[in-house]
């Protein structure tokens, strides 16, 4: 028998380095994946996950039909029944509660799909619901929320310039595990190789000896959730030995004096203590980081999920402009996405605010549009007017990677009407009454909306489907159908008309604004210079058209259009990071503004906590390479070697408590049992848990997965703790109490 054999070409899905890799695919089916060679912004790199991809495509556990709920069971239905359910469930709800009564969930796998970044907004939109919930509440939140507050823009991203700097801070990350996060870098170990190559120097800050520490020239060690203190103390220096040089942000910031002032409560001595750190040690990372020719400060989940987040997101581009290095190459800068905008010239902007309304039962601000997913449990098991009636879960599997996991497992197992786009009958899909799986990612269409905007060198690149849909609809068409069902039409109404009447009313704006590259024109005229295809890509031809690198519908020859991406496979190389703080501010003034009053009130809060006593053990998570969310447990090739749900315990701690192989652990939301390991690579007082695990609950269809479930780490936390400014479950830093299994029904664990 004569197999047939080909490749193709395809960015890989499962994180933010966003890798180019090549496909083998034999009689219709991927059979393996390796690193695509002349990928413009990858080079052929390629980690364990992305080399998984065709087990991931493959995997049996993924549903490749509907799921509906009938006599209390899910049951395999037809495409056409499973809609109709949707139609059906759904329009009762709304016509019985309204669209305000329906949440939505969006889990962080739609950053990495195309249906997921056009198709949410319209159903919310749709719905006019307030009841929005995504995991940026449990990741990233606070730097939107810094960003927005600082530049007027919560997508205005700093992103270190790895290829050029001089001198780089990691704080609260692991790079060479996590492949980078809101840092989209192939390679970012390499990156960080040739740094130390050319001369550089690297500083990891986090309180576990990681792999990516274990590449620095130096590593402090602080105690958990003291990030924002540490940067505040290195402002402090920056200004007390006058070595602070803006350089040419100069005429471009205020708040200078406002800083300055508040600085002076976060000497290094003053904080010493409160972080665990020297205050000789901080001292001397603010000479280094004045004087280094170009430099930049990089913060992550470490400093992000925790109590002061928003603060510590701040203070790392604060301490990024006070060196002189934001905006400019070897600094932190500013990526431009080849659909972002094209620059229509500096303009003072609106502004960003956070609290425009509160969740209805403990008053939670919004921010982002979207309330803390902390909070989804209450709004769902509280009666009253605005209750929850629906959910709609788009990927994401929040009963793991929410606080208080059971609660949200309960609330869930209560709602009315549930429907949930995803590939597998996982914890919290369990409870829904529809289940629409998308298509495996061969047969799904690929470009960057979101990690572009995040890229540590500009480029563009698409991956269309690499093999055809096998008599089922794409998740564009799922998501199109459910926003039909919204906005009255129906099911069976035409999903092309979801995509073709965003078409028509973005031209119509964007011809009767007088700074758009296509002002004046009509629509007709630029509707019909789309390509021809499916109608993601017909919106996708309009936003690189319409974008900074655009054709601007032929007005410019050479610009940028889908047509000229889809021939270049590789992706076409747009150039390193350029200076362009002025077309990213958006604030009021016209001005960084270095010292917004919300940041500056939270300040408050954070001095008082350096008095506090210090927590005998406090929690962390921890990252994997063989891993990024929940659903990777169920792929074979990820689930081995390191990849282990472990407690990380430091020697001397774990002699003193007596604890060996097995530990029992007790956080304000319940208590775990989970197997240990002993290393001296955390630093005493701190244990570390990865999450995505527990996978131990009746009724999934991860059967990998199930065989070995881990715990759940989220489960020691009970959500009641958030940085207030952007609602983030605090998720690092935990106190804990820890002492060996064997005492679990015995005297209180010490």
């Amino acid at each position: 028998m004569v197999r047939v054999t080909h490749t193709a070409l395809r960015i890989c899905p499962f994180c933010e380095a966003t890798c180019g890799l090549t496909l083998t695919i034999e009689d219709g089916r991927v059979v393996g994946a390796r690193g695509d060679q002349d990928d413009v912004f990858s080079a052929g790199y390629i980690c364990p996950k992305g080399a998984s991809f065709a087990e991931l495509d493959n995997d049996p556990d993924r549903l490749t039909a509907p799921l509906v709920r009938r006599d209390g069971v899910l049951t395999e239905a037809s495409w056409e029944e499973a809609f109709a359910a949707v139609d059906e469930g759904l329009s009762a709800v709304l016509r019985e509660h309204g669209g305000t009564s329906v949440g939505v969930y969006v889990g962080n796998p739609n950053a990495h799909t195309v249906a997921g970044a056009l198709y949410p907004p319209l159903i919310i939109r749709g719905l006019g619901t307030r009841q929005v919930f995504s995991a940026s509440t449990l990741d990233q939140m606070p730097k939107h929320v810094a960003l927005g507050l600082m530049f007027g823009s919560p997508v205005a991203f700093t992103v270190p310039d790895l290829d050029r700097t001089d001198y780089l801070v990691i704080i609260g990350a692991n790079p060479l595990v996590s492949n980078g996060s809101l840092a989209t870098a192939a390679d970012f170990g390499g990156k960080l190789r040739a740094l130390k190559r050319r001369g550089g120097r690297l500083v990891v800050i986090d309180p576990a000896h990681t792999r990516t520490a274990a590449l620095a020239d130096r590593h402090l060690a602080p105690r958990p959730g003291t990030d924002a203190a540490l940067l505040f103390a290195l402002v402090h220096v920056l200004f007390d030995e006058d070595l602070v040089e803006l350089g040419e942000l100069a005429d471009h910031i205020t708040g200078l004096t406002e800083i300055r002032a508040l600085a002076d409560d976060f000497a290094p001595e003053a904080v010493a203590a409160y972080c665990g750190i020297d205050a000789d040690e901080i001292r001397v990372l603010a000479r280094e980081l004045a004087a280094a020719p170009s430099a930049a400060v990089y913060g992550r989940m470490g400093t992000s999920t925790v109590e002061f987040g928003t603060v510590g997101s701040w203070l790392v581009d604060v301490v990024n402009v006070l060196t002189g290095n934001l905006d400019r190459p070897g600094g932190a800068m500013f990526p431009l996405s080849p659909v972002a905008p094209a620059p229509r010239g500096r303009r003072p902007g609106r502004g960003f605010l956070t609290g425009r309304w509160r969740s209805r039962v403990s008053g939670h601000p919004e921010a982002l549009s979207e309330l803390p997913v902390a909070a989804l449990a209450e709004e769902i098991e509280t009666p009253g007017d605005g209750q929850i009636k629906a959910m709609i879960t788009i990927a994401g599997n929040p009963v793991l990677s929410a606080p208080d996991g059971d609660r949200l497992d309960r609330a869930l197992g209560g709602v009315g009407f549930m429907v949930s786009v995803d590939p597998y009958l996982n914890e919290t899909t369990r409870h829904a009454d529809v289940i629409l799986p998308p298509p495996p990612p061969s047969q799904s269409p690929h470009f960057d909306f979101a990690l572009n905007n995040l890229a540590v060198r500009n480029n563009a690149r698409y991956s269309p489907p690499a093999l055809p849909l096998h008599e089922r609809p794409d998740e564009p068409e799922i998501l199109s159908r459910i926003a039909l069902v919204i906005y009255g039409i129906g099911h069976d109404g035409d999903p092309r008309s979801v995509d073709e009447q965003v078409i028509a009313t973005t031209l119509a704006k964007e011809s009767a604004d007088a700074g758009s590259p296509v002002a004046g024109r009509p629509v007709e005229e630029l509707t019909a210079m789309l390509a021809d295809g499916p109608g993601y890509e017909r919106r996708l031809d309009m936003m690189l058209r319409l974008g900074a690198y655009g054709d601007a519908f032929g007005a410019r020859p050479d610009g940028l259009t889908l047509a000229r991406l889809t021939s270049a496979p590789h992706g076409i190389d747009l150039g390193p990071l350029q200076p362009r703080l002025l077309d990213v501010l958006r604030t009021p003034s016209g001005l960084v503004e270095l010292a917004p009053p919300q940041l500056i009130d939270d300040a408050g809060r954070l001095r008082d906590a350096l008095s506090r006593p210090e927590e005998r053990f406090v929690l962390i998570g921890r990252r994997h390479l063989r891993s990024n969310n929940s659903w990777m447990h169920n792929l074979p090739a990820l689930s081995g070697g390191s990849n282990r749900c472990t407690l990380h315990m430091h020697p001397d701690d774990a002699a003193e408590l007596g604890v060996s192989d097995t530990a029992v652990v007790k956080g304000p939301g319940g208590e775990l049992v989970v197997p240990v390991e002993v290393t001296e690579d955390i630093r005493r007082g701190v244990l570390s848990l990865p999450h995505g695990w527990g996978h131990d609950r009746a009724g999934t269809g991860q059967r990998l997965a199930a065989g070995h479930p881990g715990v759940n780490a989220n489960q020691l936390n009970d959500g009641s703790v958030l940085d207030p400014l952007s609602g983030t479950a605090v998720l690092n830093g935990i106190p804990v109490v820890v002492g060996p299994a064997a005492e679990r029904s015995g005297a209180p664990v010490s």
